[in-house]
């Protein structure tokens, strides 16, 4: 067993033996859910201010809605969310790339069959932060798969003073 997979079992001890909260609701609470990204810079619980049970928090890289949309309809339909709230950062990854270097550096790292397996893959890199959260926000906005009566918007969390503030 890793020292990773370690830490996890002792933690998750300390954790289930105080755990108290087994009684909630499958659908979330509030009826709200987050998308950000899988930067390990950001804790949407302690940032966002979101309780056990309260909202669905979606992550990945680039808190991409197209990435999301998926797990943004099965909140909305099948668990009743009505808000979704687009969180991307400051520092992000996604602002380092662009698609043609993803694709060589799988190429590089891991062969010829690798690289043609995500052949047309779109890693959905963004070079303004600012921009890529009003056009998710749009695209959530303008997709049928989100109800119109359901509130979208975009914001941005600076890694490097804890605060959001409000694109759109």
């Amino acid at each position: 067993m890793s020292t990773i997979q370690q830490n996890l079992e002792q933690h998750n001890a300390e954790y289930a033996s105080q755990f108290t909260k087994g009684h909630l609701a499958l659908p979330p609470a509030k009826k709200y859910l987050v998308l950000t990204c899988m930067d390990a810079r950001i804790d949407p619980a302690a940032a966002f201010g979101i309780d056990l049970g309260d909202a669905h928090v979606i992550r990945n890289a680039g808190a991409s809605a197209r990435d999301a949309l998926r797990s943004i309809i099965i909140s909305e339909q099948l668990l009743g969310t009505r808000e979704i709230i687009l969180i991307k950062h400051t520092g992000c990854g996604m602002l380092t790339f662009q698609n043609e270097d993803a694709h060589g550096i799988v190429k590089k790292n891991l062969g010829d069959a690798a690289a043609k397996k995500i052949e047309g893959l779109d890693f959905l890199p963004f070079p303004d932060l600012e921009q890529a959260v009003r056009d998710d926000v749009e695209f959530l906005k303008s997709v049928e798969t989100v109800p119109k009566d359901v509130t979208v918007s975009g914001w941005v969390y600076e890694v490097e003073s804890g605060k959001v503030r409000q694109v759109v």
